[in-house]
């Protein structure tokens, strides 16, 4: 009965709203609204979310602080982390409530937060009085379920109209980090808060320069008011670069001294599934990275595209269940730009038919079928030929999923992971014995 009324009534149906807000409004009243007792920082954006909570969550370690987070990749309580196996980026009001009072009765003085534009249009974090609001990028995602770029947009508002409008902690500002370079910069910086810090690699309060970039990360100097300091970055690419500064930003509005930030970067030594070497003694490399926009896609490729000594694989495929249907031929025509070989395999299907899936993305694709490019619906048999086809020097790259524990067939969940695939691939010999 239930299963049918979630049927008839769609998404963002008022009547449904409403009884996420009536959820969130018991949670919070259940767990006696945990937040009130710490400094909550609430990041969200398109891109980079997760590596950005990760990196703020370092570095206020670092400074010495009990420190609890929520990230698509991963949780942390204080001393004790673990793996997200939920599948969501921000967890039902129950389980968030449940982890921050977690948080609050291990002593952290700091909550991390990664939100989503679906936890603030379905009230998942009504309650929450956050005190920071960090926004990474913004591009369109998730149209289908929000209606418009608009939408989606004001979404991604809600949480620093939240910040504008919470109760204010003793000796705690409300504090806005935004992305100078982003094209929706002015439209966040409208609202009112006690600080704003923007970032970026042009004009803002916290910028880098003398970027050096490499295959396995970057360093550069970065600049705030009255210092500059040099970042050693384990993360590849421009993009991390950004992530970076946003991080630093929220140290800087804390009072975090630059040494200790400098010491944090130096023992991040990656973000699981975001970039992720694969490394046993195979002679061409193995990333793993969750890109699973146009966008995000694009700056991968183009990344490993630049700095490749032979050629690049890549396998990937798109989200089922009706997400962002219109991405799929755009991410097939930026794989075709980048890539030499291509495998197109499931993502995360859902009740949809994968092939179909497969066929959407194919149309951004120029090249035929057996030229270079394969379609195998199968993850582990597309990620199999990817690395059976490794010649020394290229560069697979498995993209979608990063660090994730499951697949989500016709069927249900089943439990995987990219990472302990490619090493039972690898470790059992097969793609040695077939050179």
């Amino acid at each position: 009965m239930f299963k049918y009324l979630k049927n008839l009534i769609s998404d963002t149906h008022p009547l449904r709203l409403f009884f996420h807000k009536i959820k969130a409004i018991l949670a919070a009243v259940i767990y006696n609204f945990p937040a009130n007792k710490m400094i909550v920082i609430g990041v969200t954006g398109t891109k980079g979310k997760s590596t950005t909570t990760n990196l703020i969550a370092s570095i206020l370690t670092e400074a010495g602080f009990k420190v609890g987070m929520t990230s698509t990749i991963n949780f942390q309580v204080a001393d004790e982390k673990w793996v997200n196996d939920k599948k969501m980026t921000t967890l039902s009001p129950f389980k968030i409530n449940s982890l921050l009072y977690k948080m609050y009765k291990a002593g952290c003085k700091y909550a991390v937060l990664e939100v989503s534009s679906h936890s603030v249009t379905q009230s998942r974090i009504w309650g929450i009085n956050f005190d920071v609001a960090v926004l990474t990028n913004i591009a369109p995602e998730h149209i289908e379920y929000h209606g418009s770029y608009d939408a989606y947009l004001k979404a991604k508002a809600g949480l620093f109209k939240k910040v504008m409008k919470s109760k204010r902690k003793a000796n705690v500002p409300k504090v806005f980090v935004l992305n100078s370079d982003d094209k929706e910069y002015a439209y966040f910086n409208q609202f009112i808060a006690d600080k704003k810090i923007s970032f970026g690699l042009k004009n803002a309060t916290v910028y880098a320069d003398e970027i050096n970039k490499r295959a396995s990360g970057s360093d550069f100097y970065v600049n705030i008011p009255n210092d500059r300091f040099k970042i050693e970055l384990s993360l590849p690419g421009e993009f991390n670069v950004l992530n970076a500064l946003a991080s630093i930003s929220v140290a800087i509005a804390f009072d975090i001294h630059p040494e200790l930030i400098k010491k944090a970067f130096l023992n991040i030594k990656g973000v699981s599934g975001r970039f992720e070497r694969i490394e046993l003694g195979q002679d061409f490399d193995v990333i793993v990275d969750y890109a699973h926009t146009e966008e995000s896609l694009e700056a991968l490729l183009s990344l490993y595209s630049s700095v490749k000594k032979n050629r690049l694989i890549v396998v990937f495929g798109c989200t089922g269940g009706g997400r962002d249907k219109a991405k799929r031929p755009k991410m097939g025509a930026v794989a075709d730009k980048y890539a030499d070989l291509i495998v197109l395999t499931d993502d995360d299907p859902y009740e949809e038919d994968e092939n179909e899936i497969i066929e959407q993305i194919s149309k951004g694709i120029s090249r035929k079928e057996g030229e270079n490019f394969w379609k195998i619906t199968d993850r582990k048999e597309a990620i199999f030929l990817a690395l059976k086809e490794a010649q020394k020097d290229d560069i697979v790259v498995v993209a979608g999923k990063g660090a994730e524990e499951i697949i989500m067939l016709k069927d249900g969940a089943h439990k995987w992971n990219d990472r302990e695939v490619i090493k039972e691939i690898i470790e059992s010999e097969i793609i040695v014995n077939l050179r």
